[in-house]
């Protein structure tokens, strides 16, 4: 490999604006610690605390139950459900199929995923800005406490975030190569992404808009809306047929003052990054391809609220990939400007301050690396549900999930519910092609639970919303007035609560 440039040099080519040796460095200088560092970060901190004491969330226990059904009961599931996420549940089960190992084989996928797409950004900014902001990029991105906290969960969206780090990989090779066109490999990424989940889509408005405001490249501004077109032609399927399922969202809100904190702080981050970056032409082609792929998305989905909330934040991963290299391309020129100054001018000085500033960012992000990796961070532990489950039940008890999406919290530790009946249910989610399965009418329920003398519920937190269903209302009336609270277990994200018809177990009848 060539040799590195020195300080000097280095600081004298970053300060050079638009030129070819700027946004397309040599192939050779720089191209494997922009990749290397940041995929081994990433690796690392992903396989770090991976299992998290065995624990899994409900989502992630939907990816495990599904994933251990038969290709003929996945495909009849998703017919009526999550047909999002059809392709990646394949994948779960091809996996599963070859390697049993719990919550390792759930979460290493995501775990890999986040690291390739920390090299790519990496690569990404290497190509665009050079070998220090390729590195810097890529680090921030696999530091990032969100990204980190999806490259442990067993869902789709790390492996989304990974294809569209590709895909803005291939547009930056586009925007920087002497051909300008883009083709076949581009649609593939952006395929891969959107059949993953079907918001990836949105990664296309952005790099449109990067397209658009590249006039020097007529090439790609012929050749993009070509492979544009071919890729939404291949989403049309999933979108089309996804849309019969838009009430597995319904349960969507509007951010909370906090999430609309943390949206508008990143957009601020971003956007000054960009005006830096932009101002004196530093890295011109940085923003224009970062800044829409780290707001347009977000805003898209909030915008979208008007007629229905759609915004997740865990939806729109993927735009950590801009924010990231936003924000390691402006580190780097302020390192170069830093350098400039007397008391930099050394190689000494200058690791010194790095080394501090490093050490300033690993005790700052600390706590919350250390929290992500306890079942606590999470929305609930479906492990400790069910062992709450185990300490309160007696083999014959009744038990009712109110509401009925919370039998999710059962589906992946049959053994804790063994001797368990539940009462609600009429047909198993295997036998229905569903997630929850499918409960007997308001009466039968009715029927079911007035037969029993103990039951175990298993609900939500206090003050949350309860559902409208008939079946819903009918489990909460005849808990009111025929049963009492024996016991109640709060467990994160979920209580377990057993009522008997003894008096014994409470003066009234349970009022909730």
């Amino acid at each position: 490999m060539a040799s590195l440039p020195g300080p000097a040099g280095e600081a004298a080519s970053e300060a050079r604006s638009g030129t070819a040796s700027e946004t397309a460095p040599s192939e050779t200088a720089g191209r494997l610690p922009s990749v290397l560092a940041p995929a081994a970060l990433a690796l690392a901190l992903g396989l770090w605390g991976l299992t998290r004491d065995g624990s899994m969330w409900r989502d992630e226990s939907v990816t495990h139950q599904v994933a251990h059904r038969s290709l003929g009961e996945i495909w009849a599931l998703l017919d009526n459900a999550d047909a999002v996420h059809g392709l990646y549940y394949v994948f779960m089960h091809g996996l599963f199929s070859v390697w049993e190992g719990g919550p390792a084989t759930l979460r290493l996928p995501s775990v890999l995923a986040v690291s390739a797409a920390a090299a790519l950004v990496g690569l990404t900014a290497f190509r665009l800005a050079g070998r220090r902001a390729g590195v810097l990029s890529g680090l921030v991105f696999a530091a990032t406490p969100e990204v980190q906290m999806y490259a442990q969960e067993g869902r789709s969206y790390a492996m989304v975030c990974a294809s569209v780090a590709l895909a803005t990989c291939l547009l930056a090779r586009s925007l920087t190569g002497a051909s300008g066109r883009i083709g076949v490999p581009y649609v593939c990424a952006v395929l891969a992404a959107g059949w993953l989940h079907v918001f990836a889509a949105l990664a296309l408005l952005a790099h449109g808009i990067t397209v658009a405001l590249s006039r020097e490249t007529p090439r790609l501004r012929r050749s993009w809306p070509v492979a544009a077109g071919c890729a939404f032609i291949g989403l049309v399927p999933l979108v089309l047929f996804s849309m019969g399922q838009t009430g597995q969202v319904s349960w969507i809100g509007g951010p909370k003052p906090r999430e609309w904190f943390e949206i508008a702080a990143v957009a601020l981050v971003a956007v000054l990054c960009a005006w830096y970056l932009a101002s004196g032409e530093r890295h011109a082609l940085v923003p224009r391809l970062a800044l829409p792929l780290a707001v347009v998305p977000t805003a898209v989905l909030l915008l979208a609220a008007v007629h229905e909330p759609m915004y997740v934040d865990r939806y729109v991963l993927f735009t950590n990939v801009g924010f990231s290299l936003l924000v390691g391309t402006s580190l780097s020129g302020l390192l170069t400007s830093a350098s400039a100054l007397a008391p930099l001018r050394s190689r000494a000085a200058r690791s010194a301050a790095v080394a501090v500033v490093a050490a300033a960012v690993v005790l700052a992000l600390t706590p919350v690396t250390l929290q992500m990796r306890t079942p606590d961070s999470r929305k609930d532990d479906v492990t400790a549900i069910a062992e709450a489950v185990r300490q309160v039940s007696d083999p014959g008890d009744g038990v009712v999930f109110a509401p009925a999406r919370r039998r999710e919290w059962r589906l992946s530790h049959p053994d804790e519910f063994a001797g368990l009946v539940d009462l609600a249910l009429m047909r198993s989610p295997r036998a229905s092609a569903t997630l929850q399965g499918v409960e007997f009418p308001a009466a039968e329920i009715r029927r079911r639970m007035t037969s029993m003398d103990r039951i175990v519920v298993l609900s939500d937190p206090p003050g949350q919303p309860e559902d409208a269903f008939e079946q819903e209302a009918v489990k909460r009336e005849v808990l009111r007035a025929v049963f009492y609270a024996c016991s109640r277990t709060q467990v994160k994200g979920a209580q377990v609560t057993l009522y008997s018809r003894s008096k014994s177990c409470g003066e009234t009848p349970q009022d909730d």
